[in-house]
């Protein structure tokens, strides 16, 4: 089976967000470009690691090729809109990989699907030299990705818009940090009683 890459250079929105309620919410990335749309779905420690890598990708960018950090967007310019519809999910992330194109100084995202890629069962594995480790260092080509090319202004607005989606969850618990639902939950600094 074929892997597809869903290329976006640049896209026309790319945004993380959310379907379902606190505490049962799917988290997508979902990029929109030439007519099509594309949503990848993924955890909500991954939005939140996205947006903390890429502030750090566009502070590193700034440092060694002199990139000027775009200002924290406006308030007239945020992206509040929900995603669009429908939300087909293309796959489920397993790794994202950020790089900065210093010949067109643009951020480059990759979501590249969880899973293993298909085996080949057309011959014997260890037919080559007897080293099968040289697979290990390069990248899966057999799975789906999701690729977008951002501009540092663009990148900027989807910090700020993944940190406000991963905010709107439940409120963390004052006592444990674990997240509150509204009928309240068994903390483990109360010894599992209700507060």
């Amino acid at each position: 089976m074929t892997h597809q890459v869903h290329a976006f250079e640049p896209p026309e929105r790319f945004v993380a967000g959310t379907v379902g309620e606190p505490g049962d919410r799917t988290f997508f990335l979902q990029a929109r470009g030439g007519g099509r749309v594309v949503s990848v779905a993924l955890e909500k420690v991954q939005v939140s690691l996205l947006a903390e890598k890429l502030e750090e990708l566009l502070l590193e960018a700034n440092k060694r090729f002199g990139v000027t950090l775009p200002e924290a967007p406006l308030l007239a310019v945020h992206d509040n809109e929900p995603l669009d519809t429908p939300v087909d999910e293309e796959f489920r992330v397993g790794t994202l990989g950020l790089a900065f194109d210093v010949d067109t100084a643009t951020v480059v995202i990759e979501a590249i699907e969880a899973g293993e890629p298909e085996a080949d069962l057309s011959g014997d594995p260890l037919t080559d030299d007897g080293d099968d480790d040289d697979d290990d260092d390069e990248p899966d080509d057999d799975l789906d990705r999701l690729r977008v090319r951002l501009t540092p202004e663009a990148t900027r607005a989807f910090i700020d818009r993944a940190r406000r989606v991963v905010a709107a969850g439940r409120p963390p618990c004052p006592l444990c940090g674990q997240p509150l639902d509204p009928a309240g939950h068994l903390c483990p600094r109360h010894n599992g009683y209700h507060r």
